[in-house]
């Protein structure tokens, strides 16, 4: 997809953030926004830059990711098609706080912040939107924590490759393919969990027989069954 071919108020119409707004309005929202392809392995912005916009995913990965002291990585985030990130920090003023790197090559579209705020001066109805998907990222991020502190790692494994069944709940009988968008060492950092810790997992279900590996496809026989798995 070439950028000068892309339709900018179109796609931001089916955003969540965007979605009532009206063509007259997407098409000034689009004046201040930019579009950003990036190669894999490109950054997207460091910790410390000036933090004056905020980013969606159209194509590709980006993960959002801390270094500690010693140089060791946690990946706090991966961004996907569609979602948005940085939106609640362009807000405080402040530079960013994480560091954001293509996984893939990726296309990016830039919303500036001046953009925003001439759109909440003219509708506040605009902030309460914005403030709701913020609100859906802070509750996201809340559960993850909450995952963290009381699931073991073979719980948060199994949570992962169901995340698109609602979770352990909401899984069926129905066989069903995860393929992982990024390496397994990026998700088990994700996870909190180390890359062979992460691995000895996937073949500890492998070996019991409730998935089946195949590079980055991950075949699950019967999803109801791998949420009920419990270790001898």
């Amino acid at each position: 997809m070439e950028p000068r071919q892309f339709d900018v108020p179109r796609y931001l119409s089916v955003l969540p953030l965007f979605n009532e707004m009206s063509p007259g309005e997407l098409e000034r929202l689009a004046q201040g926004c930019q579009l950003r392809r990036l190669a894999r392995g490109e950054m997207v912005f460091h910790v410390g830059q000036p933090c004056e916009e905020f980013h969606v995913t159209v194509i590709g990965q980006v993960k959002l990711f801390a270094l500690s002291p010693a140089g060791q990585e946690k990946v706090i985030e991966l961004i996907g098609p569609g979602n948005s990130f940085a939106e609640a920090l362009m807000f405080t003023g402040k530079p960013y706080i994480v560091n954001a790197q293509a996984l893939t090559d990726s296309l990016l579209l830039t919303v500036r912040k001046q953009a925003v705020l001439q759109e909440i001066e003219l509708d506040p109805r605009f902030s309460l939107r914005m403030l709701a998907g913020i609100s859906r990222r802070l509750h996201g991020l809340v559960h993850d924590v909450q995952a963290y502190s009381l699931h073991s790692g073979l719980q948060r494994v199994i949570g992962y490759l169901l995340r698109d069944q609602d979770g352990e709940e909401g899984a069926t009988a129905a066989p069903v393919t995860v393929s992982l968008p990024v390496s397994k060492a990026t998700i088990a950092s994700r996870l909190s969990l180390t890359p062979e810790y992460f691995s000895r997992v996937l073949h500890e279900l492998e070996g019991a027989g409730l998935i089946q590996i195949d590079k980055r496809d991950i075949r699950i026989p019967d999803a109801q069954r791998l949420a009920a798995y419990q270790p001898q």
